[in-house]
């Protein structure tokens, strides 16, 4: 299908839940310090959710910046808005050789912006919650107008305070070793100021009116003071590149982003596969803008936005070099997006595989024989949406090799039956823990958390919606695509089309904020919801983040939105990008510590740290094996060759894979399928094969197809 628009971010549909979901008006967590309309659908899993989280002091991160309220702490003792920036030689390294984890030290208060009237009854509140950005206001007592505003924009190339009649205060914990007197830049006022620990920052004022861009005085090796009543500007930018660093920096003085939008258009499929996506940012100040890339988004920038490059690069804290445009846009172009990536197992190279030998068939058939016999009802009518949503996958993936691969339609149409009644119970709203539409941050939450925050791996409280809610997605696509008729009975699509809004929607609407889950400035998704984190957000599994776009893709198609199929093909590219680069480290990596990069996946990747752990154990299948469930035909698209191949040696290889004790074996074993296809098929279609080492999410039957479709079989 060719998308039906020039921009691909069309809304879904503008309803809320269906009617068997019931609202609640009360949450456990509540907007803590958040003001303007909360009629509007609040983003719960952005970078800026310390600001409105439980003590409101852990820090937020713009990248390559973070910023926290200092609330009277550090040598300053200040008030205001903390600004950091971590260099690489400043990070803790864990214990190991690859090292366990690294960390950025959080806390140095190397500038402060605040003001002389701000003390200990300061309030920190925030407004305009948006998928890039959020402003954050310092006030001096609860209800009290905002002194200084600051906007939160991912990128952002200055820290920038907003002055509302207030006397500035710019402070520092590290200590002032210099300042300059003001050098004018047009209008603006530059000062340059050296730390004691060496480091070049740049103070540039632009006041409003007739406010004193001169009036600003070092009092101690703390604080910098100006004048009363200031309305204004105050900018800072850390200096890495000297005087022609400086240059640049000048150019941009007096300018800042505000909010940002995204736009994405790809090409009709069966011409060219290539897709586009632009972060276009709204402003303040004539002059352009600075904003800082990761480097997924500089490898894949059009030429235009290449050509907006300067020579300053800023290190981030898991990202690697954010390296500063002077833009008001920028455009990044992914050449070949997988349209062609269907049900069936696929390659980036091969593509599509379904013409299977006999002898593979039938060992599909007898495997799936085996599995649809089983008690579909005891593996999917669970009290988590998470396990349930794996069961009903697994049998989705199952009846669809029965009858598309193993071209055994009365085997699939039983198979099928049992699906539907199984899937009916959720869209009823009849499960163990039934579904919540809730009013307060607008979203469709399990009812079980209302009691317990950690139940269900806290998706009442945000955790994990793309991670959960993808299974059941992807489940309906396939329902949908064997019989299209079910879309239309009852309440079925609206269903799933609730699920889709809840962690992916398009645009931010009246009952769902735009793009929960996934991170379009990042290129991945933050599975941390409503939970105050002192090194941020994080995600465990980038596999099953994949696996979540992938279920977008295919509904799109099933139920032939083309601008959703459209989306859900460009996350997958841009994944194929950002994940390599991020999450899953071959020895070429060069944006993650070299003493790390040996652990070939991060583990849990936070915005602060990454930890080369699981939230649930230590052993290194779970840790690798985490990025790699469920095996699915994306698997192919994010995981090279090379980068399995080296992991297998490092952990896997001669004989070590089975060593591993149940499912997990076999999830090691359909992950080799991608290198050695030829091996993994030997794995599951060795006689008497037991289905204990198969994963709860995963079946015998999907796995024979999946390596006979990258090149084994019988």
């Amino acid at each position: 299908m060719a998308p039906s628009s020039s921009n691909i971010f069309t809304i879904i549909s503008g309803d809320s839940a269906p009617p068997q979901i019931p609202h609640n008006s009360v949450h456990p967590v509540p907007r803590l310090g958040i003001t303007g309309d909360l009629t509007k659908p609040l983003e719960t899993n952005k970078f800026y959710a310390n600001f409105f989280l439980s003590t409101q002091t852990q820090p937020v991160w713009t990248h390559p910046y973070s910023l926290q309220w200092s609330h009277g702490g550090g040598n300053a003792r200040s008030w205001g808005m903390s600004i950091s920036h971590i260099d690489r030689n400043q990070i803790a390294l864990g214990p190991g050789s690859p090292v366990h984890y690294f960390i950025n030290p959080i806390g140095i208060q190397s500038m402060i912006l605040s003001a002389a009237e701000l003390g200990s009854s300061t309030a920190l509140t925030m407004d305009t919650l948006q998928a890039f950005s959020a402003n954050a206001h310092l006030s001096t007592s609860p209800g009290a107008n905002s002194l200084i505003t600051f906007p939160l924009v991912q990128g952002m190339g200055f820290v920038t305070g907003i002055y509302n009649g207030a006397t500035p205060l710019i402070q520092t914990s590290v200590f002032f070793r210099s300042v300059s007197s003001p050098i004018m830049v047009g209008s603006t006022g530059k000062y340059q100021v050296t730390l004691e620990d060496g480091k070049s920052w740049l103070v540039y004022v632009t006041p409003n009116g007739n406010s004193n861009v001169a009036g600003f005085r070092m009092t101690n090796n703390t604080s910098i003071i100006g004048p009363a009543g200031f309305n204004g500007i105050v900018q800072i930018a850390k200096n890495p590149a000297g005087a022609s660093g400086e240059s640049i920096y000048d150019q941009a003085a007096g300018s800042y982003a505000t909010t940002a939008t995204i736009s994405g258009y790809t090409q009709p499929s069966g011409t060219n596969t290539a897709g586009t996506y632009t972060l276009s940012w709204t402003k303040q100040g004539s002059r352009s803008l600075l904003m800082f890339a990761l480097p997924h988004h500089v490898q894949s920038f059009d030429s235009a936005t290449a050509a907006a490059k300067t020579n300053i690069t800023l290190q981030t804290t898991t990202k690697g070099l954010a390296t500063a445009i002077l833009a008001n846009q920028m455009t990044m172009v992914e050449p070949s997006l997988p349209v062609s990536m269907g049900f069936a197992p696929w390659t980036p190279s091969h593509g599509t595989v379904r013409t299977m030998s006999a002898g593979t068939i039938q060992a599909i058939n007898h495997a799936a024989t085996i599995e649809l016999a089983q008690n579909m009802a005891s593996q999917t009518n669970l009290n988590s949406m998470y396990f349930s949503g794996k069961g009903l996958a697994k049998f989705a993936f199952v009846i669809y090799t029965v009858r598309d691969i193993a071209n055994n339609p009365s085997l699939a149409a039983s198979g099928l039956a049992a699906l539907k009644t199984e899937f009916n119970r959720f869209v009823q709203n009849q499960q163990q823990n039934p579904l919540i539409y809730d009013e307060n941050w607008k979203g469709v939450v399990s009812s079980a958390g209302y009691k317990d925050p950690g139940a269900d791996f806290g998706n009442t409280y945000y955790n994990d919606h793309h991670f959960h809610y993808g299974y059941f997605v992807y489940t309906a696509a396939v329902i949908g695509y064997l019989d299209p008729s079910w879309l239309n009975q009852g309440t079925n699509k609206a269903w799933v089309q609730m699920l889709v809004k809840d962690f992916a929607d398009s645009q931010a609407g009246d009952y769902f904020p735009f793009s929960r889950a996934f991170d379009w400035y990042h290129g991945h998704s933050w599975a941390k919801g409503l939970f105050e984190s002192g090194d941020g957000k994080d995600e465990e599994s980038s596999s099953e983040d994949v696996f979540a776009s992938y279920a977008i893709k295919m509904w799109g198609r099933v139920i032939q939105d083309a601008n959703m199929e459209a989306r859900g093909n460009l996350m997958l590219a841009i994944q194929a990008r950002s994940l390599p680069a991020y999450f899953l480290m071959a020895s070429s990596n060069t944006n993650q510590p070299p003493q790390f990069i040996g652990n070939k996946v991060t583990g849990i990747l936070f915005e602060n740290k990454a930890d080369h752990a699981t939230y649930f154990g230590m052993n290194p299948e779970y840790i690798e094996g985490i990025h790699m469930l469920p095996l699915s035909p994306p698997s192919t698209l994010t995981r090279s060759k090379t980068f399995v191949a080296e992991e297998w040696a490092t952990y896997f290889s001669n004989g070590r894979a089975d060593a591993v004790a149940g499912g997990w074996r076999g999830i090691l074993y359909a992950n080799l399928a991608i290198v050695d296809p030829q091996a993994a098929w030997n794995f599951f279609a060795a006689p008497g094969f037991d289905l204990g080492l198969i994963d709860g999410g995963a079946s015998l039957t999907w796995y024979l197809a999946w390596c006979a479709g990258l090149g084994g079989g019988a």
